[in-house]
């Protein structure tokens, strides 16, 4: 019996010490909440560059079309492989902070003879992933004056982080599509120029 009450007695303070020794505990609770806080450090990162990235491309886009509107590429240098290739190293200068253009940008120009034949055109976007007789097929014509122009950009984001946190990339690849249109009409813009 008095062995048996030493033992509980023994025992008693064992637990009492082990419960008020906390050494290790910080790393134990570390090691349990690390991995939540950097899944969702990284995921708003993440989420943050996508959403930045695209807001360039919007930005490219509408610069893109404020110059075929006004006449600016219409009337530069060149024949229209040039004038591809002048807007194509403009846009390419601001997307190139999110990695090479060469296998990711793709810019789509085309005319239309209406609102209802342009509303009617449901082809998609054409992107850099496409088979290359697709890519070579791509139109570039800026159009005249008072014409109906579809501008489409098409840019094949990165992803940062497939593996950790948020996956925003499409199924089967590290990459997004990031599509952005403007459609407008072409100003007057040999009016304006004898005006002035």
């Amino acid at each position: 019996m008095f062995a048996k009450s030493r033992l509980n007695w023994a025992e008693r303070i064992a637990r009492r010490e082990f419960a008020k020794d906390s050494r290790g505990s910080t790393a134990v609770e570390f090691s349990i909440i690390a991995p939540i806080f950097l899944m969702m450090m990284f995921s708003i990162f993440e989420v943050g560059w996508f959403f930045f990235a695209n807001s360039v491309v919007d930005a490219t886009v509408g610069d893109a079309a404020r110059r075929i509107k006004t006449g600016q590429v219409q009337k530069s240098f060149g024949d229209m492989e040039d004038k591809y290739d002048e807007m194509y190293e403009d846009i390419c200068n601001v997307l190139s902070v999110f990695g090479n253009c060469a296998d990711r940008l793709t810019i789509e120009v085309d005319t239309f003879t209406s609102f209802s034949t342009l509303a009617a055109d449901n082809t998609p976007a054409t992107c850099a992933d496409a088979p290359p007789d697709d890519v070579a097929a791509i139109p570039f014509n800026p159009g005249d004056e008072l014409q109906i122009v579809r501008v489409r950009i098409c840019y094949l984001y990165t992803t940062l982080n497939p593996a950790i946190g948020l996956n925003l990339s499409e199924p089967g690849t590290n990459k997004r599509r990031l599509i952005s249109t403007a459609i407008f009409r072409n100003e007057p813009y040999e009016l304006n120029n004898r005006d002035n």
